[in-house]
């Protein structure tokens, strides 16, 4: 059993990603003095994110592949090859 008035209160929240300007409401524990009214005809607070799952490279497909070919060699080159 949980104690009582020791966890936060969940409650709506709009997350809205400043890159893509998406939003989302979700239940969280964040508040803000900001607010937006929602489609639904609700005020609920406003957080703005740098990255969410629209945005992320992770999650879009556009992430930067880094090449690895030079990498081993310039390892070497430093270190020296040990074998």
């Amino acid at each position: 059993m949980m104690k009582p008035g020791i966890h936060p209160d969940y409650h709506p929240v709009v997350f809205r990603d400043i890159t893509t300007r998406t939003m989302y409401l979700i239940r969280s524990t964040m508040t803000s003095r900001q607010t937006i009214e929602w489609s639904d005809g609700n005020t609920y607070p406003l957080v703005d994110v740098e990255i969410t799952a629209d945005s992320h490279p992770f999650y879009t497909g556009k992430a930067r592949r880094l090449s690895i070919t030079g990498r081993v060699e310039k390892f070497q080159q430093r270190y020296g090859r040990t074998r």
